[in-house]
């Protein structure tokens, strides 16, 4: 068990020592100062050329908005095309049939999102050619799109007075050709020759050691394995995610995994520091978003560790701590600590299964993605607790008899609504899907459906009620993960999840743009003896209480109907 331990503490430092001097690169990058990563000028000058695009040309949060929407929505109506009628498309050695339109709609959204909710496998559901073409480009830029929209946010902090956020197209291109793109080949390369696969064959027929004959899909998947994790975005190639031994081959690569999809959010809080010139808040930030993971994986570790209560009553020894569900390879506290970070981080990846873990456990799962501004996304986590900073601000300067500022602007109404907006929706997707889900569940069980509601769920009662809630909690919050005693595959969790995913993602980040940039536009206010000092650790634990306020009003009593009543039943 230390030893276990011992590998957690070790991912975690490596995590933070390779992300300060990536968040530095990132700021000076995006700065336009000399970096290492110059030489791609010419590369990036022919994709401006061919594209009739201007990098130079300023952008107000209307106008870059209005790009970054609408290219996504030229991606949408690429990516459900081409599910379609994938098995039509060259690269399908194993003959994988077309997606039918309420998956394709799913897959397309949940892809386009960073979401990667999967309501298919991906050994049978797909074709080399999606793989690569659909999958793993959604990965690209739907990553590149949520930097844009930090770096927005950013330009916003770092003028006094503007109303220029950047320009999308250049910040968009430069966050794949700089950051994306050069971190993949190193890590695909690593996980190739670690063992997942980078070829084109179809699947192989090995024989087990017990003599059963079993067909194996490959596939170039080292590539996506890389993009999927440094982008946030967590979609297996495999059915199995991380779990399956061709996706995450060992330990070493169980550790660059969990590296890779910490690294970038963490690198973007340092980023910040350095790009508008003052490290203390960025450090403050990084100081409450590390306490509020700990509340999380210190508990889930502990759990998982020492075992089922109820299986300890039958006189069985749990060594090894809870192994249902999780890989022998991996053990509990490396799963524990992955079942975290991929929730907050809102990756989604999974080396275990999620359903499978203690009542309280899958509880802090959840809470990571209720929150869902503990590092966050790549990108779009700054975004997410930028929110929970105005709402802060606002109460702050309340308390204190002032009007509201936040780095010389002033905090009004507009601003704060549209904060309070974002936060309400959240909490209303959720809870409303869940409620939509569990009256068809309760009232239309046997509806004259393809797949009938009252076969939904393979573990009804609490624990059930928790696998619909997770669903649409890791829809809302961009996760992917999901309870999988859940049948998802059917019109009813496509369709709402769907649409769930779309408004889960764009509504968080148009919001904190749209503040960002009307806080620009206005005038700028020295800081005077009164002024709330953002960069204090006052602020930075005002701000923890927030969250845990708003976040507790907001999903109290299903946490009780779901984990908490699982736990109490034991």
């Amino acid at each position: 068990m230390n030893t276990e331990l011992i590998g957690v503490v070790v991912t975690f430092l490596l995590t933070v020592l390779l992300a300060f001097p990536l968040g530095k690169y990132i700021a000076k990058m995006f700065a336009g100062e000399r970096t290492i990563t110059d030489f791609m000028n010419p590369v990036e000058r022919f994709i401006y050329r061919i594209s009739g695009i201007d990098p130079k040309k300023g952008m107000n949060w209307k106008e870059f908005l209005k790009s970054m929407l609408a290219i996504n929505m030229l991606w949408l109506f690429y990516a459900f095309f081409l599910l379609l009628n994938q098995s039509h498309l060259p690269l399908n050695p194993d003959g994988n049939p077309n997606m039918t339109p309420d998956l394709s709609f799913n897959t397309a959204i949940s892809f386009l999102v960073n979401c990667n909710l999967q309501h298919y496998s991906g050994e049978s559901g797909l074709t080399y050619f999606t793989q690569l073409f659909v999958i793993t480009f959604l990965q690209f830029v739907s990553a590149a799109t949520g930097i844009a929209a930090a770096v927005a946010l950013f330009n916003g902090l770092k003028h006094k007075t503007t109303d220029n956020l950047g320009n999308f197209w250049d910040i968009f291109t430069k966050s794949i050709t700089r950051i994306l793109l050069p971190l993949c080949i190193v890590m695909a390369v690593i996980m190739a020759f670690n063992g997942s696969p980078a070829s084109f064959d179809g699947k192989d027929t090995i024989t087990t050691l017990q003599g059963d004959t079993v067909n194996v899909s490959r596939g170039p998947a080292a590539g996506m394995i890389a993009i999927k994790h440094l982008g946030t975005n967590g979609g297996g190639w495999f059915g199995a995610n991380s779990a399956h031994p061709l996706e995450n081959p060992n330990y070493v690569t169980n550790m660059i995994e969990l590296i890779a999809q910490v690294l970038i959010p963490i690198a973007m809080l340092f980023a910040l520091g350095f790009y508008i010139k003052r490290k203390k808040f960025a450090y403050v930030i990084f100081g409450i978003m590390t306490v509020g993971m700990l509340f999380l994986i210190v508990p889930t570790m502990n759990w998982e560790m020492h075992g089922n209560p109820e299986i300890a009553k039958m006189g069985i020894l749990q060594a090894t701590g809870a192994m249902e569900g999780k890989e022998v390879r991996f053990g509990p506290a490396a799963s524990a600590y992955w079942s975290i970070v991929t929730t907050i981080i809102s990756t989604g990846s999974v080396n275990s299964m999620h359903d499978s873990s203690m009542p309280l456990s899958g509880m802090m799962q959840m809470l990571g993605m209720l929150i869902n501004a503990f590092y966050g996304g790549c990108g779009v986590g700054i975004l997410n607790y930028y929110i929970y900073i105005i709402i802060a601000v606002f109460i702050g300067g309340l308390m204190v008899g002032r009007t509201p500022e936040f780095m010389g602007h002033k905090v009004e109404a507009r601003e704060v609504k549209i904060a309070a907006l974002v936060t309400l929706l959240s909490a209303f997707l959720i809870k409303g899907g869940t409620a939509l889900a569990a009256y068809y569940f309760v009232k239309h069980g046997n509806a004259d459906w393809t797949v009938q509601p009252a076969n939904w769920l393979n573990n009804p009662g609490n624990h059930g009620f928790s696998e619909m809630f997770y669903e649409f909690t890791s829809s809302n919050a961009n996760n992917g993960s999901g309870f999988e005693g859940l049948g998802d595959n059917n019109i009813f969790w496509n369709v709402t999840t769907g649409f769930v995913l779309i408004l889960g993602r764009f509504l968080p980040i148009i919001g904190p743009i749209a503040i960002a940039g009307l806080l620009a536009k206005k005038k700028f206010i020295p800081e005077s003896s009164g002024t709330l000092k953002v960069d204090s650790l006052t602020f930075g634990v005002l701000t923890f209480a927030i969250i845990i306020i708003i976040t507790a009003l907001s999903y109290f009593p299903p946490l009780v109907l779901g984990p908490i009543a699982e736990y109490f039943s034991l």
